[in-house]
């Protein structure tokens, strides 16, 4: 009997530490797996399909492969001429990019309603290419019409360089020359560059970038060719049905340290293109008082970019004295002229968007009787302006009533004096003061306990500019934004805060 209890228990004890050996293991399995690095949601197990241009395949499928080994995006390339895959993805109405020879295309897919927002990747020229060794001595374009040269074009319905040889050849006369003697009209690029190649033609008229990724092939320059540079370029279609996921891929193929580089390898040209960043932060500096108009575009292009704003809104003032003490944020949309000029030196070509004009604001029905600004010396007015250093309206105010001889008689009169002016119509509206200037988009959500009054004055207008900072590592997403800020959407909702519209109506973004 001892020996069965000691047997057992040796038995016990050897289970009870294999079961802690196993659960030593299975916990260690645990943790290692906890530890593993996962790829966001947003980006797995997704497909994308991009119908690209023959002329830019090499550098596309290795930048596809990358992506998706990266991100686990599987990223599905239809490649054609430019002219055929628009067509195409017009009558199909589904896919998520379109990757074309030259931006023609992107903007006639903007004018259909089928493309969204556009990228620039890489630039070329048109060349003659010509079997290496050039036996039949090709020089220019008139030796393209020589009998004894046998000649490949591609359709200009179908593919960029087409579209783009007879708009150059057109003007000279040598199209309706050249294209009887055409031995044969491609659809593709690559469809010349092979016939020249393989000596079914003596030469072709192709892309720069396309003779470089052929060894047998040797490029010859014309001058009526080589100014004509073209821009590759992606968009989003409209039929995508995860834009988020297409604007990612797109970034990452547009990226100076992700796509480009490989388009670079390939003896393209690339444009200067954003960094990479799967979710780029940005900083925005925002004149307060367009808050109301900006907003909701900034939260829905955050969700359609997959990008995160740090927007700081406050009086100009105070957000151009930031800057000039060292920060830089990555755009600016200032409340008005005067103060986008006062730091022009960070920022890069401001474009006007919207205007707000300068009101006395007064309780409802007026009860004294406020007409111009004049009245505000009226004994016992009890006067709210928006503060001259740090604000763009207060600024605009105290050189309006200065030139009026108005301000330093102002006295006792002025009471207040805010970087904003929403904290002024607060004033207003609890009584604590009897008129206030403030803009017009500060009345709009209060008409129905403030009455305003307008200004006689050519000073009681502003204007709102935006504009991508110099120092951004995303300029390209940032122009992105200025195409979302003077959208159509966009416009009405900064007229239904009271704004007025100063951006081109006829701009093409």
């Amino acid at each position: 009997m001892r020996s069965a209890d000691k047997t057992t228990r040796n038995t016990g004890r050897i289970g009870l530490a294999t079961l802690l050996v196993v659960t030593s293991l299975i916990a260690a399995a645990v943790l290692v797996f906890l530890l593993l690095p996962r790829r966001p949601a947003a980006v797995s197990r997704q497909t994308l399909l991009v119908y690209c241009a023959a002329g830019v395949k090499p550098p596309v499928e290795a930048v596809a492969r990358a992506y998706g080994k990266e991100y686990g995006v599987s990223v599905q390339l239809q490649f054609g001429g430019s002219g055929t895959l628009l067509s195409n993805l017009r009558i199909a109405k589904a896919g998520d990019l379109f990757i074309a020879g030259d931006a023609s295309f992107i903007r006639l897919g903007r004018e259909q309603g089928v493309i969204a927002e556009a990228i620039p990747l890489v630039q070329m020229h048109p060349v003659i290419a010509v079997h290496a060794g050039n036996q039949k001595h090709i020089q220019t374009i008139d030796d393209l019409l020589r009998e004894d040269v046998a000649v490949a074009l591609a359709n200009p319905e179908a593919a960029s360089i087409g579209k783009v040889t007879q708009k150059l050849l057109e003007p000279a006369g040598i199209w309706a020359a050249l294209k009887p003697r055409v031995k044969v009209f491609k659809p593709t690029v690559n469809d010349i560059a092979n016939d020249v190649k393989l000596g079914a033609v003596d030469a072709g008229i192709v892309w720069d970038a396309t003779v470089r990724q052929y060894p047998e092939l040797q490029l010859v320059e014309s001058p009526l060719l080589s100014g004509a540079v073209e821009t590759v370029t992606i968009g989003v279609l409209k039929a995508s049905k995860q834009p988020t996921a297409a604007l990612r891929f797109a970034r990452y193929l547009a990226a100076r340290d992700r796509g480009l580089l490989e388009f670079a390898k390939k003896q393209y040209t690339p444009v200067a293109g954003d960094a990479w960043a799967e979710t780029p932060e940005l900083v925005l500096f925002s004149g307060a008082m367009l808050r109301p108009g900006v907003e909701k575009t900034l939260q829905e292009f955050e969700a359609r970019e997959g990008v995160r704003f740090t927007t700081v809104y406050n009086g100009c003032g105070i957000l151009c004295a930031q800057m000039r003490a060292g920060e830089r944020p990555d755009a600016y949309f200032s409340c008005d002229t005067s103060f986008m000029k006062s730091v022009i030196e960070f920022y890069l070509d401001p474009a006007d968007v919207v205007d707000n004009d300068l009101m006395l604001l007064v309780a409802k029905g007026n009860p004294l009787s406020i007409r111009t600004p004049q009245d505000l010396l009226r004994t016992g007015v009890r006067v709210g302006l928006p503060h001259h250093e740090k604000s763009a309206m207060g600024n605009i105010a105290w050189k309006m009533l200065t030139g009026m001889g108005l301000y330093d008689k102002l006295g006792a009169n002025l009471k207040v004096e805010s970087p904003t002016g929403d904290f002024l119509v607060n004033q207003l509206r609890t009584g604590s003061l009897d008129v206030i200037i403030a803009c017009r988009s500060n009345l709009t959500s209060v008409r129905e306990h403030l009455d305003g009054i307008a200004i006689d004055h050519p000073l009681a207008r502003m204007t709102q500019p935006y504009a991508v900072g110099k120092n951004s590592r995303h300029p390209q997403l940032l122009m992105r934004l200025r195409d979302a800020i003077t959208s159509t959407e966009s416009r009405q909702r900064f007229e239904s805060a009271g704004f007025g519209w100063r951006y081109p109506t006829n701009a093409v973004p």
